[in-house]
């Protein structure tokens, strides 16, 4: 499942509802990045669309290092002839036409366009740039409601998804009201200060200043103030709750709801992996509900250096948009068959930012993933948006269970980090855990491609996933004589460490050693990645 709802939401409507009632392979240039100060001031626009590319030493801004790695290395590495690398995006769906995405999109090379012949007998006609699993559909429910109209069979799943169905279905119509509630509040007081101030638009620093003795005046200015504790815009904030109030309706009429049939329109059965003659050649679907795929996808690869949009963190890619996850859960026979897809296809690296708490065909996904690494592909999973820490809960999929050995050594989880390096450094709502989180990368507010051209914020281990993708995609277009497995180590071993204790789950009495919330310990950074994967590459390193 993909996250719509937007976390910045979520602590606006707590804040005004109150209201109203290091030991790593340090190759840059210093001893200990401890020592790094922290950075005071506001990024600027500029720095926040692009800070998941800065690096920490320079900037103080725990990114990737990725605009030094292209300054500093791939210019400098010679005798070196990259390759094309295709990277797998199973998602919503990626509006290929974007104008920074359109010419990173992989092409079958031997299929027909157009001539409803399956021209390579891959098993899918007319698969020109990947392939649709959804068909039409684009709502689902949750696995849970899945799980209670199968019926109660006994078992200690369906009384726990009974439990929390009930939970989660009150929890969205009270949230519901509260936003709708919230955004009355803000849309009233907006309006008050646009009046008082004789603007449209203003800033908190306007605000603050107004002298008012007027109540109804200084209500406005006590609630934007708190807003702006969030966001610095009202026009932000009035779009984030509306965003919240759609995805707490979504939950009711789709996602929680019991009368709800999401896959009746795709054809196929959903219990029955042999069943495998359903979807079609529309990787873009709606374009609604392809914004996270082709936000994903620019995070991996939008063109770099063309003077339009942003850059992606890889170049020598190729983008193949695998439509998999709908507006709910994803299907486990989806998710398998789309691995494998990727894989017959030529996809060398997989990207995942999706992920549920119950898995019914478990064993599908993972002789998927297993399939994967006997063919040399790696996936890259976002690790999930609800701060759990992963060594407690189960989240699908994943290459293990209940904390037992791995199933396969190709599969890396991604926790997402805040762009306030220090105690806040990891985001509010990321997963972590020693045993099943990898590594932590760039997730706080990415900026990157949306359908129809567009550009936008969005955040979550969904954002994190991709940006990692995309460094592993470059240590293979630069060398692929590593192995997937071997990628994955380069990854986890070449990352920043840091001793500081850091906030979970946004509650600053629930603290850890940064060192201890992933099995590596480690932020990704692309600069050492790629000095490590060279030294490995040339046999001076092992891993």
């Amino acid at each position: 499942m993909n996250i719509k709802k937007s976390v910045a939401s979520c602590a606006i409507a707590t804040i005004l509802l109150t209201g109203c009632g290091s030991s790593a392979i340090l190759m840059t240039p210093v001893e200990n990045i401890d020592k790094t100060p922290l950075k005071v001031a506001t990024l600027s626009d500029a720095q926040l669309k692009d800070w998941s590319h800065s690096d920490l030493i320079a900037d103080t801004i725990p990114g990737m290092s990725v605009d030094k790695a292209y300054a500093d290395i791939f210019n400098k590495l010679s005798g070196l002839n990259p390759t094309t690398v295709i990277v797998g995006v199973l998602d919503s769906g990626v509006d290929i036409n974007h104008e920074d995405l359109r010419n990173v999109i992989w092409t079958n090379p031997d299929e027909v366009a157009g001539n409803g012949i399956d021209d390579d007998k891959n098993g899918f006609v007319d698969d020109i740039h990947g392939w649709n699993f959804l068909g039409e559909a684009n709502n689902e429910q949750l696995e849970m409601a899945r799980i209670i109209n199968k019926g109660d069979d006994g078992s200690e799943t369906y009384q726990k998804a009974k439990a929390e169905h009930e939970k989660k279905y009150q929890e969205a119509l009270q949230n519901k009201a509260q936003y709708e509630q919230i955004l009355q509040a803000v849309t009233q007081a907006d309006a008050v200060l646009q009046e008082e101030l004789g603007k449209e638009t203003y800033t908190s620093e306007e605000v603050a200043a107004i002298q008012s003795t007027d109540p109804k005046v200084l209500q406005a200015v006590a609630i934007m103030n708190q807003m702006f504790a969030i966001e610095n815009d009202a026009a932000e904030i009035k779009k984030q709750l509306k965003e919240g109030i759609e995805y707490h309706t979504d939950q009711l009429n789709y996602n929680l709801n019991l009368d709800f049939d999401g896959r009746t329109i795709v054809g196929d059965d959903p219990n029955d992996i042999t069943d495998t003659d359903y979807g079609n050649n529309d990787v873009i679907g709606d374009k609604k509900h392809a914004k996270h795929g082709t936000h994903v996808s620019g995070i991996i690869a939008a063109q770099r250096n063309n003077g339009i949009g942003i850059d992606g963190v890889a170049n020598h890619v190729k983008i193949m948009p695998v439509r998999t996850v709908p507006n709910g859960d994803e299907y486990d026979k989806d998710v398998a068959l789309a691995i494998r897809y990727a894989v017959d296809n030529g996809a060398k690296v997989i990207n995942g930012s999706f992920g549920k708490y119950y898995s019914p065909h478990k064993e599908w996904v993972w002789d998927a993933i297993k399939y994967a690494a006997s063919k040399d592909v790696l996936i890259i999973k976002a690790a999930g948006n609800e701060s759990y820490n992963l060594d407690e809960t189960n989240v699908y999929p994943n290459d293990n269970e209940n904390n037992n050995p791995e199933i396969a050594d190709n599969f890396l989880t991604v926790g997402a980090l805040n762009y306030k390096y220090g105690p806040e450094m990891v985001a509010v709502f990321s997963n972590y855990g020693k045993n099943n989180v990898d590594v932590f990368a760039p997730g706080t507010k990415i900026w990157s491609t949306t359908p129809d051209n567009g550009y936008e914020f969005l955040q979550g281990t969904s954002m994190a996933a991709p940006a990692v993708a995309g460094v592993a995609a470059l240590i293979r277009a630069y060398y692929p004589d590593l192995k997937a497995n071997e990628v994955k180590q380069i990854i986890m071993q070449s990352g920043l460490t840091s001793t500081a204790n850091v906030i979970l789950g946004g509650d600053p009495s629930n603290k850890k050693p940064f060192g201890q919330i992933s099995k590596s310990g480690k932020m990704v950074n692309l600069f050492n990645a790629i000095l490590l994967a060279d030294k490995v590459s040339k046999k001076q390193v092992k891993l």
